[in-house]
Order: C-alpha cells, then sequence, then structure tokens
C-alpha cells in the first residue's frame, strides 16, 4: 500500500491550541470513567463506551469514503491487535475501579516508556539513545513515589495501581506490534475493528464479572458514558488523526505532557482525591520525562489513535 507523505509543517497558533485541547480531553477520560463507574459496573462501562464510538467512527468512514476492506492477512492482524486490546483495557477498568483517576492517569502514561523500551529490542531502528534512558529514569521515578507514598493507602489502592501499570505494559505490546504492521493497515481501522469487537466481548465479561451491571443511572454517569463514547473515543481519533495528517507524530507528541497533569490536576478539583507531596512531584518527574523523551527528536513515527488512554 503507498501512504501519502505526512506533511510536517510547523503548527499554527490555533492548530496548536486545538491539539492542546486534545491532549486535555484525553486526560480528563480517566475522570469521566471513575464517573461512570459509580453508576454502571465496570465491563458494562467499557462496553458501552467502545459500542458508542465503533458506531460512529464507522459513519464517519462510509461517510468520508474510506477505505474499509481488509485481506486475509490483516484481517489476522486486527484480530490480535483487538484481542490484546480488550485484555488491556479490560485491566485498566478494573485498576481505575479500585484507585484513584489521579494516580491511574500517571501510572497509564508509563504507556509510552515501555514502547520505548520494547522498541529497542523488537523494531528495528528504533534504538535507545541516553536521552530516552534519562526520560524513563524520571519517568519511573515518579511511579516509585506513587507505589511507595505511605499514609492512607491501603491494599485495594495498591492492587489497583499494579493492575493499571499490567495495563499499561499490555497495551505498550500492542503498541510495539502495532508499529510492525500499521504498514499495511490505514489508522483508523486499527482503531475501528478492535473497537467493533470489543463492545460484544465487554459486555460479555458484563455478564459474567459485574456485581451490578447497572446500579444507579443519572446525569452525570450519562454524561461521563457520552464523554468517553463520543467525545474522546470517536471525536477524539477523528481530530488526532486529522492533525496528525496535517502536522506529523513528532509535532503531536510534544503536546502529550499534558494528559497526566490534566489527570492529576482534575482527580483533586472533580473528585476530590487526595493530591498529596508525592503526587505532586511523581506528575512532575512524569510529566519531565515525557518532555525529555520528545525534546530533539526529528524522526517521524507512525503513530495511531492513543486513545489516552484509554
Amino acid at each position: 500500500m503507498t501512504r501519502t507523505p505526512v506533511k510536517t509543517r510547523s503548527i499554527p497558533l490555533m492548530g496548536a491550541l486545538f491539539i492542546a485541547a486534545l491532549c486535555v480531553i484525553f486526560g480528563a477520560n480517566v475522570i469521566a470513567i471513575k464517573i461512570s463507574l459509580t453508576g454502571v459496573g465496570v465491563f458494562t462501562a467499557a462496553s458501552i463506551r467502545f459500542s458508542m464510538a465503533a458506531l460512529l467512527i464507522l459513519l464517519w468512514a462510509v461517510c468520508t469514503g474510506q477505505k474499509l476492506m481488509v485481506d486475509r492477512k490483516q484481517a489476522l492482524q486486527l484480530l490480535t491487535i483487538a484481542l490484546v486490546f480488550i485484555v488491556q483495557l479490560s485491566l485498566f477498568y478494573k485498576g481505575l475501579s479500585k484507585t484513584h483517576a489521579s494516580r491511574g492517569s500517571l501510572l497509564a502514561n508509563m504507556q509510552p516508556f515501555f514502547v520505548l523500551f520494547l522498541a529497542h529490542f523488537f523494531i528495528a531502528g528504533d534504538r535507545m539513545n541516553r536521552r530516552k534512558v534519562l526520560g524513563m529514569i524520571l519517568a519511573f521515578c515518579g511511579v516509585a513515589l506513587v507505589f511507595f507514598q505511605k499514609g492512607d493507602i491501603d491494599s485495594d489502592l495498591r492492587l489497583g495501581d499494579g493492575i493499571i501499570l499490567m495495563a499499561a505494559f499490555v497495551w505498550a505490546c500492542n503498541g510495539v506490534y502495532t508499529k510492525k504492521i500499521l504498514d499495511g493497515l490505514e489508522p483508523f481501522q486499527v482503531v475501528l475493528y478492535p473497537a467493533l469487537m470489543a463492545g460484544p466481548m465487554f459486555f460479555l465479561e458484563a455478564v459474567l464479572w459485574d456485581t451490578q451491571m447497572v446500579s444507579n443511572v443519572n446525569l452525570d454517569v450519562i454524561l461521563a458514558l457520552l464523554y468517553q463514547g463520543v467525545i474522546v473515543t470517536a471525536f477524539g481519533f477523528i481530530a488526532w488523526n486529522t492533525m496528525l495528517q496535517r502536522h506529523g507524530a513528532v509535532a503531536l507528541h510534544s503536546f502529550v505532557f499534558i494528559m497526566p497533569m490534566v489527570g492529576v490536576i482534575l482527580g483533586g478539583m472533580v473528585l476530590q482525591e487526595p493530591i498529596t507531596s508525592n503526587i505532586g512531584i511523581a506528575m512532575v518527574l512524569v510529566v519531565a520525562g515525557i518532555l525529555v523523551v520528545n525534546s530533539k527528536s526529528r524522526r517521524e513515527t507512525a503513530m495511531v489513535y492513543p486513545g489516552r488512554n484509554v
């Protein structure tokens, strides 16, 4: 498949503001997930979100004439991505149901650093260097502060932290595999088909494992679910993909430090979560790690919709 070269012209002010706004939207997603879990089960929320998103992205693809057909090899690749995607999101939603959004946001943003580590071994030419190692050290120091925080931290909270970190690693494995096979697929296909498969699978998980699929549906829960499905996953994908085509992956990556900051700040403001000194320092270290890794990067890399997460 021949691809159109990615444009890399400088980002104008309005474009930069729009990308920053998208990163705020992605960063706030953990808050929406936590709110939705107050009224529906863990896997029920995931099923509703990705069912909505898949239908909207499919509608967008049909209306804009995107290529929907894939060959047998691509179908098997997409099936692999979908299965890992389902495991990753199952872990993330379950982990977030047990920990704070602020902590979950920081831990989920370890995914890019896991990708850097795995890519060194599995993607030709994508090697570690001093800058990447320094960024990883800063970020992992931040994670250590989250995990070794003392005080009012119960075992359930620590279990949730561990599950989310595991989800970030699985997500990184999926990201590395996606980078290896993306040349044969359109970026939207890598989001659409896993989402189409994920909706029914999450519903099955909800039937099997959610204690209550629906317990308390109010306006906050409904808006939180709509935010996840419509704003983050459907609109977010289309908008991010559009900006990716215009400006390239390197330019967009320079904004992703906003996401963990938003998750931590909104966790305290909206959910009244305790933002301790450990969490504050951890946020600074993770953000610094992201900035260091993405500074002076000249190499264009394929990047699909981050889902930030998810």
